[in-house]
């Protein structure tokens, strides 16, 4: 990123880290011994070319005493790391009442484990440096809060059974990520469905796709290929995707299957 594409949450951020560090009466110097990060590290983040963490976030909040002033700021922070292209979305699905999601390629981002999301942006092409890998692995997992907010969300992924068969990374990996949709398909709100290899022609041939409510019941649609996203708001167009997903529903394996399904191919590695 160049200076002037630098997200304007990182720069509102980093200017209000310095108005609490001052008003605290500490050098960038001194915080960064209180925070245990480099002054370097401070600076960056003041002058708004390095996004905070959360561990970054916890520390200053807790050395400079704003009671979780930067906390609430985090979110933003986070989402900033996202690919341009995506972020009006995600702002979107955060306060979402329900997604679903069907995806031929890859586990969807909501269900990956920091090592598949981290492989699959080392990927990327063209190559990504390893500072973006970080930020976007973080923002990834950042949006995975959706699993478990309060209220909670209805989510409902259906998965290829190619992409959870793609081996993604290394045998750990996958093993790891086969765990996590075990694990996160036993959340009560969570409902995880494998499309088999065998199942011929179904509704989802024509790509992945995603269908959200919204917090004020609006009904939207989302379709991604090769870095461009576009949210779909008409009608006639979203009650297709209801459609569609309802027929893959029904054409998917139920959960307990599903599950079954993804012990075995635990079981084979």
């Amino acid at each position: 990123m160049g200076g002037s594409d630098l997200p304007g949450a990182w720069s509102a951020y980093g200017r209000l880290l310095q108005h609490l560090r001052k008003r605290a009466g500490l050098n960038q110097q001194a915080l960064g011994e209180a925070i245990g990060y480099s002054l370097e590290h401070v600076a960056s983040v003041e002058q708004g070319r390095r996004p905070a963490k959360v561990t970054f976030t916890t520390a200053a909040d807790r050395v400079l005493e704003t009671r979780g002033v930067l906390e609430v700021l985090q979110d933003e922070v986070d989402r900033a790391k996202l690919p341009q292209f995506f972020r009006n979305f995600a702002l979107i699905e955060a306060e979402v009442v329900s997604r679903f999601s069907y995806d031929p390629l890859l586990v969807p981002g909501l269900l990956q484990t920091e090592g598949y999301a981290r492989a699959v942006f080392a990927g990327h092409c063209p190559p990504l440096s390893e500072e973006i890998i970080d930020q976007h692995t973080e923002a990834r997992l950042s949006r995975q809060k959706l699993l478990t907010r309060v209220p909670p969300a209805e989510l409902s992924f259906i998965v290829s059974e190619e992409a959870l068969r793609n081996p993604v990374g290394e045998a750990e990996t996958m093993a790891a990520q086969w765990q996590r949709l075990l694990d996160v398909g036993t959340l009560r709100n969570v409902e995880v469905q494998v499309m088999p290899s065998a199942s011929g022609f179904h509704a989802g041939l024509n790509g992945p796709f995603v269908m959200l409510e919204t917090k004020d019941h609006q009904h939207l649609g989302y379709i991604e290929s090769q870095e461009v996203g576009c949210v779909v708001g008409d009608p006639a167009e979203v009650s297709a995707f209801g459609l569609r997903y309802g027929k893959l529903r029904s054409q998917a394996l139920n959960g307990v299957e599903s599950a079954r399904l993804i012990e075995r191919l635990a079981g084979e590695t």
